[in-house]
C-alpha cells in the first residue's frame, strides 16, 4: 500500500467551530503545559455559544460529562473548540465539544479532548424556562 493512500483520511473535528483562542503562558501548570481547568473553561464557553444559538436566551451549565485528555496543550497552541448539539429537550440542551490543536512539531490537527455539556435555559430571574 502506498504511504500516501488517499483512503487513509486523517481524523477531523466533529461539529461546528464555536471558539478559537491561543494558549498563553499565564494558563500553564508547573510543567509548562496548559491547565486542564483552563481548557475545560474554554470548552464550557464553546458549548454555551452553541446553546445560545438554539435557545435564543440565557443558559447555565448544569453538568459536564466525563473527559479524558489525550495530549498536553503547549503554550502558543491555537486551541479550537468544535461544538455539536446532540439533543434539545423542553428546557435543556446536550452539547458535545471536541478540542483540537495543531501538533507542536508537525502542525497536523491533533485532538486534545472531548466532553459533553448539559445546559438549562433560564429566565432573567434564574428560573428554568422552556426552550422556544
Amino acid at each position: 500500500m502506498d504511504e500516501f493512500d488517499l483512503d487513509d483520511e486523517l481524523p477531523t473535528p466533529v461539529g461546528e467551530l464555536a471558539l478559537q483562542t491561543i494558549a498563553m503562558p499565564a494558563n500553564t501548570n508547573a510543567n509548562g503545559d496548559i491547565f486542564a481547568g483552563w481548557l475545560l473553561s474554554q470548552m464550557d464557553l464553546a458549548a454555551a455559544i452553541a446553546a445560545l444559538k438554539v435557545t435564543s436566551g440565557r443558559v447555565t451549565t448544569v453538568a459536564v460529562g466525563e473527559m479524558a485528555f489525550l495530549t498536553p496543550v503547549h503554550v502558543g497552541a491555537v486551541v479550537s473548540c468544535y461544538a455539536e448539539v446532540k439533543e434539545v429537550g423542553r428546557s435543556s440542551i446536550r452539547i458535545s465539544v471536541e478540542v483540537w490543536i495543531g501538533h507542536r512539531i508537525t502542525h497536523e490537527p491533533t485532538k486534545v479532548t472531548e466532553g459533553e455539556f448539559i445546559f438549562v435555559a433560564i429566565d432573567d430571574a434564574g428560573r428554568t424556562r422552556r426552550i422556544s
